[in-house]
């Protein structure tokens, strides 16, 4: 009998220390098996940052780096231009990529750095206690805004795949969810095209996923899925918002 389903060959069989109904695992297993459909795990290197991410390196089957908060591009970046032979991705959530990194995947994406950046959203600090993060709704209510974001004082919440599609550099940049058995093949999708664009050495490669935080939201699993459908996917739209065809190069007459 022929298996057609089985455990990822880049993923660490290990008991999760995700709360339940996070989605970390369910998107460990898609980068895993994109790795292994490219056949790339030999050659692949893991940047894990601060976060819920911290321990990243516990979970996938490849060599790993630990990142200072906010950094792992910029990490990412060292090794790959060291040894531009290898495949290197980040796993960062918001809290990480989208405060104190902000700069680090701003600059990594303008440079057209040819690593690969998975962006776990969930809209809230995770791991530190379930603060207003850069990506928190509206009115949502967190430890550090127990009324709600105001946006008068906070600001609006930063749409990262948009920003970056604005860049002019080279690059795929998708949005997807990883919630729903329907979307987390979508999402499979996205994840491994963005690995095989870097296995091909066209581009920077950026996939940011949306996923529940049901102990921080202070929801059960179910009550987790139906906010983000009902809150975060109408203002975090799924799709691809670049292409590496959409690349125009500059020139001084053409500005």
């Amino acid at each position: 009998m022929k298996a057609i389903f089985g455990y990822p060959k880049s993923l660490q069989s290990r008991t999760t220390h995700y709360c339940p109904g996070c989605t970390h695992g369910v998107i460990h297993r898609l980068v895993a098996e994109s790795i292994d459909e490219l056949g790339l795990r030999e050659r692949t290197v893991a940047v894990a940052p601060v976060g819920c991410s911290v321990l990243a390196y516990n979970y996938f089957n490849c060599d790993s780096f630990e990142a200072s908060h906010g950094r792992a591009p910029a990490v990412a970046t060292g090794a790959k231009r060291c040894r531009p032979d290898l495949i290197v991705f980040t796993y960062q959530g918001d809290g990480d990529l989208a405060s104190i990194g902000m700069a680090e995947i701003v600059h990594a994406a303008n440079r057209g750095e040819k690593i690969t950046v998975i962006f776990v959203n969930n809209a809230i600090y995770g791991m530190t206690g379930g603060q207003m993060a850069p990506t928190t709704l509206p009115g949502q209510v967190t430890s550090t805004s127990p009324f709600g974001r105001d946006t008068e004082l906070a600001g609006w919440p930063i749409r990262v795949a948009e920003l970056l599609a604005t860049l002019r550099g080279k690059a795929y940049i998708a949005r997807v969810a990883a919630h729903t058995p329907l979307l987390t093949i979508k999402a499979k999708a996205a994840i491994r095209r963005a690995f095989d664009l870097q296995r091909r050495d066209e581009c920077f490669t950026f996939v940011e996923v949306l996923s529940t935080c049901p102990t921080n939201w202070g929801m059960t699993p179910n009550e987790a899925t139906e906010w983000l459908e009902r809150n975060m996917m109408p203002y975090y739209r799924l799709g691809v918002l670049k292409e590496p065809g959409d690349f125009v190069p500059y020139s001084v007459e053409r500005g």
